[in-house]
């Protein structure tokens, strides 16, 4: 499939010209600017065990120096196909287009218009022996060795990147890196699939899971470049569709038909077993490339567990590397595709985004790959919400982060005092939850998972009496909570299982009307936790009924400004729906597969007593002005 250099050229000077008639459309500015500085090439590049796989390749016309090859994996397809038609993008911003790079685009294994068999987040074959033990790692090595070889004007570094998904084949490509991958950037990469995207902790990600699997995982029967036809909801209510439906099971019979493979090999493991567990990129991120960064938004729904273990793995596993991380206020690849000046309601004060394609992400590249004269990037360039302020640290989390524990109180109180010594397990919140008639996840309605939810005013949440609500007197001064968080709750339920999600709110003072958001209940951190999972997600128990019981699980980190006047929020509840599927609370062996006459409502408690306290454990950093 290679072309000639004549008939690209020709390509290009027939592509340039205004169409006239047909269905024929003109070129986008950035198109026209890739025919004129690029020459487009396809081929099959053949792996170790014989599968080829389809890649589009962009090399500067411009001869007169030699250019990086910056490289990008996807199941998301390569196209256009043909060497006639050109993209509208090329790398991870325009500015690389502009900066000269050889691009590099490819279809994995068993994708669009590559050979092979495609396997959901591939499991990594740590030893090899023989040529049919293949994974990522060897196909992203394999494509390296071949492109050194075959495509000219290079200067015998590579680099790679990718999001989301295409992350995950960033993050599998550089284990056992090849010699001359040099810079790799995995964006929100998928680390392990059972804390990541469709799974938290156990609950299922229902409607994130609807949305992405529907569209991304039919059967193909061969190689072919047809685009996905996205799932048509047949209306536009998630919460009232998925409710109707009943259990997992039946979403599948009355809406996928049966036809979503992973969807039903889902099904059949909600557990943390081998199928699972093989999964899980983290424990193998070793002797990756020389310089790493990994970068997420603190408002990724889809893939923020993935960016923090990543760039902890690999800090962990490869002390040598330069291995670094950039989080800014985004949601899922905002950094890539928005301004960043805000999110919902929520606004930032300032382009984000583009600040960081141009100040973080291109001299990354341009240092690693061309040896650029720039100052090696920080350990952790983190964009504190609440101040709005890009900042830096030699180590993340801070190493001056102070750990303290909130404690719930009586009357709806959250204070650093842990409960008084004579308090009883008569000390106790509780509440009524109705699987029937569960919390949604958000007041607005939509049949998929908005990514504002993570951002969102909680107060209508907060005025629901299956929500408890826990709130610290407003701050005198700025707080600062960086890190991890983690929930320590002591519950107990009248019936045999329950799930448990715990929100970290920041909550405005009220204010004259004119004020914006004005009392608004801003989400910073939130999770959910299957309460069967406590002592072991590969072990599932029940709960005995009333009996208090020990619910632990970890929120992802936040760097979060909790402002003077402002208030820190704690809301407990264990229904979030369609965000995440309904546990019946009769304790059954597959969830998934729960009858009608499984969901019941049951008392919930959670304990404030000296005995058995719930807190929320938490990060403090020494404060500085906000500016």
């Amino acid at each position: 499939m290679k072309s000639t250099l004549s008939r690209v050229l020709q390509i290009a000077i027939a592509g340039m010209l205004v169409a006239s008639g047909g269905d024929a459309q003109e070129p986008t500015q950035w198109e026209s600017y890739i025919r004129l500085h690029y020459i487009k090439s396809e081929h099959m590049v053949p792996m170790r065990d014989g599968v080829k796989l389809f890649t589009s390749v962009f090399v500067p016309r411009d001869t007169t120096k030699t250019y990086p090859i910056l490289m990008k994996r996807t199941p998301y397809s390569v196209r256009p196909y043909d060497e006639d038609k050109y993209p509208a993008k090329l790398g991870p911003s325009e500015l690389f287009i502009k900066a000269g790079y050889i691009f590099v685009n490819q279809d994995v294994r068993g994708r669009y218009a590559s050979e092979g068999e495609f396997v959901q987040v591939t499991p990594h074959i740590a030893k090899k022996t023989k040529p049919t033990d293949v994974d990522e790692s060897s196909d992203a090595y394999d494509t390296i060795e071949w492109l050194l070889k075959n495509i000219p004007h290079h200067n015998g570094r590579v680099g790679m990147h990718g999001i989301s998904y295409p992350g995950f084949y960033a993050a599998a490509g550089m284990i056992d890196a090849h010699p001359a991958l040099k810079a790799v950037s995995p964006q929100a990469p998928v680390g392990d699939w059972y804390f990541d995207d469709f799974l938290h902790h156990g609950s299922f990600f229902l409607a994130h899971a609807f949305t992405w699997l529907s569209s991304h995982d039919r059967a193909r029967s061969k190689p072919t470049t047809e685009p996905v036809k996205p799932y048509v909801y047949p209306t536009p209510d998630g919460y009232k569709m998925f409710l109707e439906a009943g259990s997992v099971e039946n979403i599948d019979k009355l809406y996928l038909k049966g036809e979503i493979p992973f969807w039903k090999e889902m099904m059949q493991h909600p557990n943390r077993d081998e199928f699972w567990q093989k999964r899980s990129l983290i424990p193998y991120l070793k002797n990756v490339a020389p310089a790493v960064m990994t970068v997420t938004g603190w408002y990724d729904a889809e893939d923020l567990y993935g960016s923090f273990k990543t760039y902890q793995s690999i800090e962990k596993q490869n002390p040598k590397v330069n291995n670094v991380l950039v989080v800014g206020p985004w949601h899922h690849g905002g950094w890539a595709s928005v301004e960043g000046d805000k999110l919902g309601r929520v606004p930032f004060g300032s382009k984000t985004g583009e600040f960081y394609r141009a100040e973080i992400e291109l001299p990354f590249f341009e240092k690693y790959l061309k040896d650029k004269d720039l100052p090696a990037p920080a350990e952790a360039t983190v964009f504190e919400t609440g101040s709005n302020a890009w900042r830096t640290f030699d180590h993340w989390p801070p190493k001056s982060t102070e750990m303290k524990s909130l404690f719930l109180h009586d009357d709806g109180k959250l204070d650093f005092q842990a409960p008084a010594k004579d308090t009883t397990d008569a000390a106790f919140d509780e509440f009524v939850s109705d699987p029937n008639k569960p919390v949604p996840f958000v007041e607005t309605i939509s049949p998929k998972m908005v990514i504002e939810y993570m951002v969102d005013d909680q107060r209508f949440a907060s005025r629901r009496p299956d929500v408890l609500t826990y709130q610290t007197e407003p701050f005198t001064e700025d707080t600062v909570v960086a890190g991890a968080l983690e929930a320590d709750l002591w519950v107990s339920t009248t019936g045999t299982d329950a799930d448990w999600i715990v929100k970290l709110i920041d909550v405005r003072p009220d204010a004259p009307e004119a004020t914006p958001l004005a009392g608004y209940q801003m989400l910073v951190r939130s999770e959910v936790f299957r309460g069967r999972f406590r002592n072991d997600y590969a072990k599932p128990e029940a709960f005995q009924p009333g009996e208090p019981t020990r619910v632990r699980f970890e929120l992802l980190d936040v760097l979060h400004r909790f402002q003077k006047g402002h208030r820190l929020m704690v809301q407990i509840q264990s229904t979030w729906f369609p965000l995440a599927d309904r546990n019946p609370q009769t304790y059954v062996d597959n969830i998934y597969f729960a009858k009608p006459e499984d969901f019941r409502k049951a008392t919930h408690r959670v304990y404030r007593s000296a005995a058995h306290p719930t807190s929320l454990k938490l990060g403090f950093l020494p404060v500085k002005p906000s500016r």
